[in-house]
């Protein structure tokens, strides 16, 4: 929550964090107040600014209090930006089906109760990022249950099966929170370990059939569950008539595999989720649009709380789930063009007409207990896609065949030596395209990266010794040129060239035809097996997650 203090006359507005403390009672946080002034400068030119009188005692969550590099690095941007475009954005406004007020003190109250979870997080993934986010995906949907049963004057709490669940931490808070309910995913986490018996989790793969229904379940929750995330209205609608769902989209999928692309008017983003909004119109939902407040560039969310249809037309919305999912497989649906804040029940119409008036006979059966045979849920143990799983002759042949690719790719180039002003002829060969380097490589190595590996892309990067990838070129590393991060304290900065120095052969020593262009005492890695001196760091266990 914060309290906001404008200045007309200085063109300034300052925000005043505000956070209750042990009494109760709310209390400035001194350490995050801002400010965003504008200010005049001649004829139509204006300049804004964002401030920060207390930078070094910040303090970030990654929701309700940024990092402080992001007030200058994109808010500012933004507000510049929002200031002279005049389009109308794409994305409904944030938390815009709930009360902005009672989000602010509900998140606060969560935040306080479970931010112990960022210090024990046991996962491999940013611990401040998915701790938070799902508490603020928590308390928008603790306040949109509320809101639910004052309008239809219920009592008991929501129920709700959270359907690929991950790390569990919203399941884990909407039980402690009084919501009965259980999160399934196909793979169990470390973490549930820690949550209690309180906390309902269940390892299995949901393939969607009439197995996985959930007939008395009020909610079924998709917070970014990929391969299901058009399936959770599907199921909901096929679960029971008062089944409602919310679905948080993120990586894009159709009902059969990874989603295609059909426009090229809108980013693949909006495309995406007209998509899934459209789904839910198909399944007889009146869908609703909302934007949360997470650390997340995927953050628009999708709610299905009621109907367009009576329970008696059941049956002929099923047949048009039925026909819209085997269109989808073949390709044969026109899009809808997407409406804010329309008539959703005119969406289902359209599909309706699409199909035609009367519905093909071999095409209305609700198929058996598997609605679509071949769908492939995520697997139970998670291949590692990042190359370093790939035999290291193998990794060794293509390096050394990209670089001769590169070196050999132009005539031999004079490169200046920073070192004393001179040219010399060390080769820094030429920069090709991924593409024009894949071209080059044997069919079989390249069906061995791409299918089981993440591609050619992950493993030249993963060499950074070698090669250096800058918008999809490729080019020969010359370690002369090369500047320390700005990224790393100076003091880490040593300890980690002192851990790791000389511990790793010089490829350009060994391989490149004029050697490396650094001398020995200048180059990190080794020249020769005699410079070589064993790692001082200890290597950590990898986990999969």
């Amino acid at each position: 929550m914060h309290l906001m203090k404008k200045n007309v006359y200085n063109g300034t507005v300052t925000f005043l964090p505000l956070e209750k403390n042990s009494e109760g009672k709310y209390e400035i946080k001194k350490c995050n107040i801002y400010q965003i002034q504008l200010v005049y400068r001649k004829d139509e030119e204006w300049s804004v600014s964002v401030v920060a009188p207390f930078p070094e005692d910040w303090f970030s969550d990654g929701i309700a209090y940024p990092k402080l590099a992001w007030l200058g690095n994109e808010l500012l941007s933004k507000v510049a930006k929002w200031s002279v475009e005049q389009k109308p954005s794409e994305f409904k406004s944030t938390l815009s089906l709930i009360s902005v007020a009672k989000y602010s003190k509900v998140y606060q109250d969560l935040k306080g109760k479970y931010k112990e979870m960022v210090k024990v997080w046991p996962e491999v993934t940013d611990p401040e990022k998915f701790v938070y986010e799902d508490v603020a995906i928590a308390t928008y949907l603790l306040i949109l249950w509320e809101e639910e049963r004052k309008e239809k004057g219920l009592t008991k709490k929501q129920s709700f099966v959270d359907l690929g669940c991950g790390n569990g931490l919203l399941v884990h808070i909407l039980n402690n929170e009084g919501h009965s309910g259980r999160g399934i995913d196909v793979r169990r986490r470390k973490i549930w370990d820690m949550y209690g018996p309180e906390t309902h989790l269940e390892e299995s793969a949901i393939v969607p059939g009439d197995t996985h229904l959930f007939p008395d379940t009020d909610w079924l929750i998709g917070n970014h569950s990929d391969e299901l995330t058009p399936w959770i209205p599907v199921i909901a609608a096929r679960s029971s008539y008062s089944c409602r769902y919310f679905v948080l989209p993120c990586c894009f999928f159709d009902f059969y595999g990874k989603y295609s692309r059909r426009q090229s008017k809108k980013t693949q983003y909006r495309e995406y989720l007209d998509f899934v909004a459209q789904v839910g119109f198909v399944c007889g939902f009146n869908v609703e649009e909302d934007c949360l407040r997470i650390p997340s560039t995927k953050r628009v969310s999708f709610i299905g709380k009621s109907r367009t249809y009576p329970p008696t037309e059941h049956a002929l919305i099923d047949k048009q789930i039925t026909l819209y999912i085997n269109n989808r497989q073949t390709c044969a649906v026109v899009v809808c063009d997407r409406k804010v804040a329309c008539n959703h029940k005119d969406h289902s119409d359209d599909v309706c007409k699409e199909a035609g008036s009367e519905l093909p006979k071999n095409e209305t059966e609700t198929a058996g207990s598997i609605w679509m045979p071949g769908f492939q849920p995520r697997e139970k143990v998670e291949q590692i896609r990042n190359c370093a799983s790939l035999p290291r002759d193998f990794v060794d042949d293509v390096v050394l065949s990209v670089a001769n690719l590169l070196l050999n790719a132009a005539p031999q180039k004079s490169c200046y030596d920073m070192n004393d002003g001179n040219t010399n002829t060390w080769n820094q060969g030429e920069s090709l395209s991924l593409k024009e380097v894949a071209e080059h490589l044997n069919k079989e190595a390249l069906k061995r990266l791409k299918s089981e590996y993440g591609g050619l892309q992950t493993l030249l990067k993963n060499n950074h010794q070698v090669f250096e990838v800058l918008n999809g070129r490729v080019h020969i590393r010359d370690w002369r040129k090369e500047k320390p991060s700005r990224k790393t304290k100076p003091e880490v900065k040593r300890r980690l060239s002192a851990e790791a120095f000389k511990t790793r052969l010089c490829w350009f020593f060994s391989h490149h035809p004029d050697g490396c262009s650094l001398p020995s005492e200048s180059c990190p890695y080794a020249h020769g097996t005699e410079e070589l001196r064993q790692s001082q760091k200890i290597k950590k266990k990898k986990h999969i997650q």
